[in-house]
């Protein structure tokens, strides 16, 4: 089997295309692809398909097997990964994903017909608490979940959930870099409040226009970047009043460009894609 490894930011995908390939069982072949020691090495794997309600559908699954709804850096990938391989000759893209059709802009450079950067429109952020991934405790008694204190090893954390077609809990605090993200993070990931488990993401604010990010990923643990907790991360940073609706994210792997049409309700998520490798695999 055929296979290509991509990066968005430092978010690495092993990225199979379904026109020329066969997959049976995706969900061990990640585990074992994306092991780092005896595989390929990667948070995941993506699954580049047709489609019948969009032009193409990407599928993606964490490095644990489990099957993720959407990823915005896995996106911008099938979008250089669609055009450079001449699977299409379309700027404009319908992806359809397991959390619906995200729409992709390529911005081609004229002279090398190579893709550059990647818009993708992520959709509405979801603040209501009946979204997916919250219990039933706050459908009936918290609309929304916005600064909710929550404590965890004796520590008091603030969660602000936010659903980007997977949820989401955001929490705002100082010195991320010194955060002890392998400990608390699969702790939050876990938590009784979130039956089907959550991303989390840790927000440092260097003011209103620039956010630093480090991400837990549920199913792949801290990942370099995380395309829709970027996303969530904007948005709850200006429901909380701490930032503007459009922003960057510095991420360990990179930086995201984010913007939040509160009118609408549509998230924007832009920034680079890169190949990394080709291989082969048994």
């Amino acid at each position: 089997m055929k296979f290509e490894k991509m990066h968005a930011a430092g978010n690495d995908y092993i990225y199979v295309n379904l026109f020329e390939e066969q997959v049976d069982s995706p969900e061990e072949l990640s585990r074992r692809l994306s092991d780092r020691h005896f595989g390929v090495g990667s948070d995941g794997l993506v699954l580049i398909g047709p489609s019948t309600d969009g032009d193409f559908s990407m599928q993606m699954y964490n490095a644990d097997g489990s099957e993720g709804m959407m990823c915005g850096n896995a996106a911008r990938c099938v979008g250089k990964y669609l055009y450079e391989r001449r699977l299409t000759s379309k700027k404009e893209i319908a992806l359809h994903t397991k959390s619906g059709i995200k729409h992709l802009s390529l911005s081609v450079n004229p002279r090398t017909d190579l893709v550059e950067r990647v818009r993708v429109n992520m959709g509405a952020a979801i603040l209501s608490a009946d979204a997916t991934g919250v219990t039933a405790y706050f459908q009936t008694t918290l609309p929304e979940m916005i600064d909710f204190p929550v404590e965890v090893d004796d520590q008091q954390y603030r969660i602000t959930f936010v659903s980007m077609g997977n949820p989401h809990a955001v929490i705002f605090m100082n010195d991320i870099d010194k955060l002890e993200i392998e400990k608390i993070g699969p702790k939050i990931e876990y938590f009784h409040l979130f039956p089907e488990r959550t991303n989390v993401e840790f927000i440092e604010v260097a003011d209103s226009t620039h956010l630093k990010m480090r991400v837990w990923e549920r199913g792949s643990g801290e990942t370099l970047a995380c395309g829709s907790g970027a996303c969530a991360a904007l948005v709850a940073g200006v429901i909380t009043h701490r930032c503007e609706p459009e922003a960057t994210l510095q991420a360990k792997g990179g930086i995201l460009d984010v913007a939040w049409d509160e009118s609408n309700n549509q998230v924007f998520l832009t920034g680079d894609a890169h190949f990394v490798f080709k291989g082969e695999v048994n």
